[in-house]
């Protein structure tokens, strides 16, 4: 089972005051819950992808807790991932640590970035029944004035009129794309299955 996550901040403290305002009483409580609702639902077997900003902590906080996580690791670099290019790290707890890439999961293309990409690949590809070929997954933003604009790029993207090649009739233009902010999944990493219904149910709440 492939499972996705961002933005976790292991050993980032101040988010639970700022920003975020996650509430743990310290870095350390919100590491121990974090690692908890991790390992509850990922096996050793299973593969995450972590779109950035995985842990604050320095080389040997960050070997520790890459150590107590369940699964294969692939980590998408966030601009606070300074951890990766120090000296000491354990890499070959990676499977891969990359700034981009696009992976197959579900019979559909992943484009994993940290940052939101409004067009990318494979954005217009559906299959015959309507459904989304490819689905753009980011972190960066968590639920800040910024992911209130990229909600704003989206739907004005998804509601663009155009004519696909090779027919007669205008649509939309396709735009999936899903924030897996940790704190929308209670800081549980999910399947992009799960992502896209819980994506499907907050919309609905809106």
């Amino acid at each position: 089972m492939i499972y996705y996550i961002a933005d976790c901040h292991f050993y980032h403290g101040a988010l639970n005051d700022k920003m975020d305002k996650r509430g743990f009483g310290s870095a350390e409580e919100m590491n121990e819950y974090m690692i908890e609702k991790w390992n509850s639902k990922v096996t050793k077997a299973d593969t995450v992808v972590v779109l950035g900003d995985l842990s604050l902590g320095n080389v040997d906080e960050t070997n520790e807790l890459i150590h107590r996580l369940n699964g294969k690791l692939c980590l998408i670099k966030g601009n606070h991932d300074k951890f990766v290019d120090k000296p000491g790290l354990d890499l070959d707890r990676f499977e891969w640590i990359d700034n981009y890439r696009e992976i197959t999961d579900s019979q559909k293309k992943v484009v994993c970035c940290h940052y939101p990409i409004p067009f990318y690949e494979g954005q217009y590809r559906k299959r015959h029944n309507g459904d989304p070929k490819a689905f753009m997954l980011y972190g960066h933003v968590h639920e800040t004035r910024d992911e209130a604009l990229m909600k704003r790029i989206i739907n004005m993207i998804q509601e663009t009129p155009y004519v696909p090649i090779g027919s007669e009739h205008e649509g939309q233009i396709p735009c999936n794309m899903i924030n897996c902010f940790c704190m929308k999944s209670d800081y549980t990493p999910l399947t992009l299955l799960e992502w896209i219904s819980l994506e499907r149910e907050l919309g609905n709440r809106e």
